[in-house]
């Protein structure tokens, strides 16, 4: 019995305690949506309200008006209708004519440009702006000055500025003049022309500048030939070799006294000016050689030496490259030829006397590099600050080569 009252009494309970659970579960669901509610009701009231746009309306700025990137002034494009201002003037240049297509730029506070438009035919411009305020105008032009000006703007106003006059911009040419080669040539002639051994024989023909040295126009090359030949000392060299020709009764046919000393004195400075002109001159004009000794200075005594003798068959040529010395070759020659027209008849031998004249001149222009090389620079006053010598020329290597070799 009492079992059977303990499981009664046990469904009962059962019973009423489901019966009381349940509705305090709905309950407290319940209180919890309306607890959600009611934060999301507050929180979507605590929100502000964001502005609605304004629609836009149309363009009613001219064609040539053109937005800038958004700025924080307060000038802007119009937005509508209403209290809409205008910004208007004529840009002009410093003689009145209006400046067409001149660039007009309506700035911030910052500086940045808000509205671009362009000067029409007769330097006319408009801005259509929204908002009242201070502003900026900058014109620029191409060939005038940068201009900027300020003005403060009213609602409604149509705002005409004073026409913008745009000075011309000061231009700023900077002229870079570099000397010729010719110009170059023309100083180191006059530094060659210094040039004298023992301070009083010419010694124009050698160069100490290396490659440095610029070439000689046609017209200076000339130049210095007449230069060489009037020179007093040439005169004085010339007649010292005729007295020589004459103690020792060269060109026989020219005979004694004074009347052989003067034959003799014309026919050695025949040569030396037919040489002079034709090797140092005519021919290097048209085949474009340098008839310069260049310098070497630098090396052992047989490489110099062979440097020395090769340059009376090797020269530079106008484009400071080595080639064959044909203006001393076949200037020896012309000049042995030439001879055979002023020297005594007994003394002619042809063609004989044109080759041996010719060899005789070749070698005598290889001694006058060899006493150049080794002595004349010693003994010759005023010469050039050089840095000859610091460069090997393409011949001075080979001649070093043929040295280490031992040819």
């Amino acid at each position: 019995m009492i079992q059977v009252a303990r499981t009664k009494e046990n469904r009962v309970r059962e019973r009423w305690s489901g019966k009381a659970i349940i509705p305090l579960r709905r309950a407290f669901s319940l209180f919890l949506v309306a607890f959600a509610v009611l934060c999301f009701t507050s929180k979507a009231s605590a929100r502000p309200q964001e502005p609605s746009a304004l629609p836009e309306s149309r363009n009613n700025a001219p064609a040539a008006q053109t937005q800038a990137p958004p700025s924080t002034n307060s000038l802007n494009i119009p937005r509508d209708g209403n209290n809409t201002a205008q910004i208007s003037g004529t840009v002009i240049d410093v003689t009145g004519a209006p400046v067409e297509g001149a660039q007009v730029s309506l700035l911030d506070r910052s500086g940045a440009p808000v509205l671009q438009v362009l000067t029409d035919e007769v330097g006319r411009f408009s801005f259509s702006v929204s908002a009242p305020g201070s502003f900026r105008l900058k014109v620029a032009a191409e060939g005038f000055e940068t201009l900027t000006i300020a003005g403060e703007l009213h609602a409604g106003e149509n705002y005409n500025v004073p026409p913008l006059t745009l000075k011309v911009a000061t231009e700023v040419t900077e002229v870079h003049v570099a000397p010729t080669q010719a110009q170059i040539a023309e100083d180191q002639i006059k530094q060659q022309e210094k040039q004298r051994v023992f301070g009083v024989v010419p010694n124009f023909y050698v160069t100490y500048l290396g490659d440095d040295t610029a070439p000689l126009t046609p017209k200076q090359k000339f130049e210095l030939a007449w230069r060489t030949t009037i020179d007093p000392v040439t005169f004085i060299i010339t007649g010292a070799v005729a007295g020589v020709q004459q103690a020792s009764n060269f060109n026989s046919g020219y005979g004694q006294g004074a009347q052989g000393y003067g034959k003799r004195f014309g026919a050695s400075y025949a040569d030396l000016v037919a040489g002079t002109f034709i090797g140092g001159a005519i021919l290097p004009s048209l085949l474009k050689q340098d008839p310069r000794y260049f310098y070497k200075g630098t090396g052992t005594f047989r490489s110099r030496a062979l440097y020395a003798i090769a340059n009376s068959v090797i020269c530079k040529g106008d484009n400071k490259r080595w080639q064959v010395n044909y203006s001393n070759i076949l200037g020896s020659l012309a000049a042995g030829g030439i001879s055979n027209l002023y020297y005594p008849a007994q003394n002619r031998n042809g063609v004989g006397l044109t080759f041996e004249n010719a060899l005789i001149g070749i070698g005598a222009t290889a001694a006058a590099n060899l006493l150049q090389e080794f002595v004349v620079r010693k003994i010759t006053p005023n010469l050039p600050s050089t840095a000859a010598g610091k460069t090997q020329s393409p011949v001075s290597k080979v001649l070093t080569v043929i040295e280490r070799e031992g040819f």
